[in-house]
């Protein structure tokens, strides 16, 4: 499976507004600047996941984008499948067909099985592990 920039960048924007406090709109350059990622080019993929449901915008000064849906309900392989569309294999390579073919099925349960908020929860976790504990 082959995920394209625009999408590893969906991916990212949609984790960053999971990690944030629930309904609140998020600005594109804040979002933008914490997962580095071009503010132009970022705006454009915010335009196509709105239009496949994935967030919402808010206008005015406190204006900004927010899940359209709980993170729970986000799954990662939806927002690849939205902005890359189907992924094709080459056919035809002699003798791997099968083995590819089980790759790919793994890759896709996963990808299908795993939401923003699982991800935000893990991403969580793993930074609380590194807070210095200062007590004696």
């Amino acid at each position: 499976m082959k995920i394209s920039v625009k999408a590893e960048y969906a991916l990212q924007a949609i984790f960053d507004l999971a990690t944030q406090p629930a309904g609140e709109a998020i600005r594109i350059a804040d979002i933008a600047k914490r997962q580095k990622i071009p503010q132009k080019f970022l705006e454009l993929i915010l335009s196509n996941l709105k239009q496949g449901g994935f967030v919402e915008s808010r206008r005015g000064a406190d204006g900004g984008y927010m899940l359209a849906k709980p993170a729970s309900q986000l799954i990662v392989g939806d927002v690849i499948l939205h902005v890359d569309g189907p992924s094709d294999r080459r056919t035809g390579t002699a003798g791997f067909e099968d083995m590819w073919k089980r790759v790919d099925d793994s890759i896709h349960c996963i990808l299908g099985s795993t939401n923003f908020q699982q991800l935000a929860d893990q991403w969580q976790a793993k930074q609380n592990q590194y807070i210095a504990n200062w007590e004696i």
